[in-house]
């Protein structure tokens, strides 16, 4: 049972994430959800994509963080984790990924600005070119949050792993 709260542990941490993630950057340039990703959802209301968005892009980020974290947290003789020992440490991941995904918005904004990156082709034609800038900022912010998340979340699990070793060794020796 454990397993399976730390699974859904992961996925709900990653799913309100993804929402309030994509509650501001549909903010920042809604045309990153409109022009930028398929027509899923037909609105064009920043609301209600950073939900649809925000559920649909993260669920399957917690289950391939959920699935291995319960696994090295529950498997063996090493003392185990429970869901609620690591809400501190998936929260701490959140916050961390949350810190990555506003620096690299900026750094895609400054770098767009400077005329460093830059559309081409089709989104280039797509999106207005006063939102250019707010694109690239949206999408460096989306790009830097997955890669904090799948990093962090590697850290993670050896950590988790790591900890539970230590944690027997302890117990051996007391």
């Amino acid at each position: 049972m454990q397993w399976f709260r730390i699974v859904v542990l992961s996925v709900a941490a990653c799913v309100l994430y993804g929402v309030l993630h994509d509650q501001v950057t549909a903010r920042i340039c809604v045309e990153y959800f409109t022009i930028g990703h398929p027509p899923i959802f037909p609105t064009q209301d920043p609301t209600w994509l950073g939900i649809g968005w925000g559920v649909l892009a993260t669920w399957w980020v917690g289950v391939l963080l959920g699935a291995p974290l319960a696994t090295v947290a529950r498997i063996g003789t090493a003392p185990r984790r429970t869901a609620g020992d690591l809400v501190r440490p998936v929260g701490l991941l959140i916050i961390v990924s949350a810190a990555v995904a506003c620096g690299m918005g900026l750094i895609g904004w400054w770098a767009a600005r400077n005329g460093w990156v830059f559309l081409v082709g089709d989104l280039a034609e797509r999106v207005p070119p006063d939102k250019h800038l707010r694109y690239l900022a949206a999408l460096w912010a989306h790009n830097g949050s997955y890669a904090a998340g799948f990093v962090g979340g590697a850290v993670l699990i050896l950590m988790t792993w790591r900890g539970r070793r230590s944690r027997r060794a302890a117990v051996a020796e007391a």
